[in-house]
């Protein structure tokens, strides 16, 4: 369903680590700039990281911003179908991926469904996103938050 009149702005990590995992993140923001209604913003640079709470290789990871006129639950559903078109399986949790894409933020929105819950949950707690968001989006990131993942391994690739 569309939103009507107005664009949100949209934040949406983006990982792989299974297969060639930087051309699952290039060839998926291609795919996101296609879903209607929508309007790539910006796009952070790639960093890779270990994998947390899981095992196998390490991580590919980068957040975008997207102006979309979807509801976010239409977003999210829209991101499943290009993470299911990439081979996505869901065999145990944190298990490694071939693509894996978490819808951020939506606005200012705060959505607590079994579906869906905005803010992400963990976003706080992972460098591999508040990295690449404080790039983007450096407003939404506070010194703080960086602070509280500085133990964690991440290096910029691109």
């Amino acid at each position: 369903m569309l939103l009507r009149d107005f664009k949100v702005t949209a934040y949406i990590a983006l990982g792989a680590n299974l297969g060639d995992a930087q051309l699952s993140l290039v060839q998926a923001i291609t795919e996101i700039k296609n879903i209607p209604g929508g309007c790539l913003y910006q796009t952070s640079s790639f960093y890779k990281s270990a994998a947390i709470e899981s095992s196998g290789p390490d991580y590919i990871n980068a957040v975008l911003s997207l102006e979309t006129q979807l509801t976010a639950p239409d977003l999210l559903k829209e991101l499943f179908k290009i993470e299911k078109n990439h081979g996505r399986e869901r065999p145990f949790w944190n298990a490694p991926r071939t693509l894996d894409l978490d819808l951020l933020l939506y606005g200012s929105a705060k959505i607590q469904s079994d579906f869906l819950q905005v803010p992400h949950p963990r976003m706080y707690q992972r460098a591999f996103v508040l990295l690449p968001l404080q790039e983007i989006a450096p407003q939404l990131v506070t010194t703080e938050q960086i602070n509280s993942v500085s133990d964690q391994t991440i290096v910029k690739t691109i």
